[in-house]
C-alpha cells in the first residue's frame, strides 16, 4: 500500500525516525510522497532516493557525526573565536560537510536536482528570516529566479537543517538583495499540513512521524534562569503553529515519539543510544500502526 510522509525536525534524534520507517516498511506500506523538515528532510530523501530503513540507518551510523561540526580555521584562540564566528558568521560551523556528505549518498542512487524527482515527490521546508516567511522547497524557489527542478537536492536539505547559531545560515540573492534562509523547524518543524488540500479526495492515506509527545502528554518548562528561558522560547516557538494545526486534525495519523532526554545537536551519541532510539522509534509505530485505520 502506497501513502504519503511527513516527518518532524528533531536533529540528532532522527535515528527514531529511521526506526519507525523500518516498522512501516515491515508493514508493507510504501511513501509515494514525502515531506520534511530538518532531520526529517533527510529520512525523506534518503527514502525517495530509494534507500531502505536499514541502509539509512548504516549510512548514518557509519558516519563519524562529528566531521560534520567544520568549524572554521581562526588564528583566534578558540574558545573566543567560537563567538565571533557566531557574530560574524552567524553560526560555529560552516554546514558544507554536511551537504557534501548528502550529495555522495544521494548521487549514488541518481539523484542531483529536483527534476531527477517525480513532481511533488519531496518538499522540504525552510525558513528565510530576510523577508520572514516559511518557504517549500522546491516550490518557492521561483521567488528567488530559480527553476525548481534545477535546484540540488543536498542543498535543500542542508538549508532544511541550518540550525540557528548552530550552522551557518545559507545565503540565496534574489530580485530585492541577499537573503538569508535557515533552518525550517524556527516556522514549521512537522509540515503535515502540506498535504491536506492534495488529500480533500484522499489520494491515499497520510502518516506523520513527530518527534515529540503529544501536546497532550508535553512535559511542562522549567523556567528558572535565562538559558531556560530561551530553551523553552525557541522550542515553543518552533512547536506552536504546527500544535495548533494537530490539536484540531490528523492526530490519529501521527505517530509520536518521545525523545526527550536527547539534544537535536548531540553529535556524539554511542552506538548503544543510536539504536536505543532506533528502536523506540520502532516500537512506538509498531503500537500505532496495531490500530492505524487509515
Amino acid at each position: 500500500m502506497y501513502i504519503d510522509g511527513v516527518f518532524s525536525g528533531g536533529g540528532i534524534k532522527g535515528f527514531a525516525l529511521i526506526g519507525a520507517c523500518d516498522e512501516i516498511e515491515e508493514k508493507g506500506m510504501r511513501f509515494a510522497r514525502l515531506a520534511g523538515t530538518s532531520a526529517g528532510s533527510i529520512v525523506a530523501a534518503f527514502i525517495a532516493a530509494g534507500y531502505t530503513s536499514k541502509e539509512i540507518f548504516q549510512l548514518v551510523d557509519e558516519l563519524d557525526l562529528s566531521k560534520l561540526l567544520d568549524a572554521r580555521k581562526t588564528i583566534i584562540p578558540f574558545p573566543f573565536a567560537k563567538w565571533l564566528l557566531v557574530y560574524w558568521r552567524l553560526g560555529l560551523y560552516k554546514g558544507n560537510q554536511l551537504e557534501k556528505w548528502l550529495c555522495e549518498k544521494l548521487e549514488a542512487k541518481g539523484l542531483k536536482t529536483f527534476a531527477d524527482l517525480p513532481p511533488q515527490a519531496l518538499r522540504v521546508i525552510a525558513s528565510d528570516l530576510s523577508n520572514g516567511q516559511m518557504i517549500v522547497l522546491p516550490d518557492d524557489l521561483q521567488k528567488y529566479g530559480i527553476a525548481p527542478g534545477s535546484f540540488s537536492i543536498a542543498k535543500a536539505i542542508r538549508i532544511s537543517c541550518s540550525i540557528p547559531y548552530f550552522f551557518e545560515p545559507v545565503k540565496m540573492r534574489s530580485m530585492d538583495g541577499m537573503n538569508v534562509l535557515v533552518d525550517g523547524g524556527v516556522l514549521s518543524n512537522f509540515p503535515m499540513w502540506l498535504f491536506d488540500q492534495e488529500n480533500v479526495q484522499k489520494v491515499r492515506p497520510v502518516l506523520g512521524i513527530k518527534l515529540n509527545a503529544s501536546e497532550y502528554e508535553h512535559e511542562k518548562h522549567k523556567i528558572k534562569n535565562a538559558v531556560q528561558l530561551f530553551a523553552a522560547l525557541f522550542e515553543t516557538m518552533k512547536d506552536a503553529h504546527d500544535s495548533r494545526y494537530i490539536s484540531k486534525k490528523h492526530v490519529k495519523n501521527i505517530i509520536f515519539i518521545p525523545t526527550e532526554g536527547v539534544l537535536s545537536t548531540e553529535f556524539s551519541l554511542t552506538e548503544e543510544k543510536k539504536r536505543e532510539l532506533f528502536n523506540l522509534g520502532k516500537e512506538k509505530a509498531k503500537q500505532f500502526l496495531k490500530t492505524w485505520g487509515y
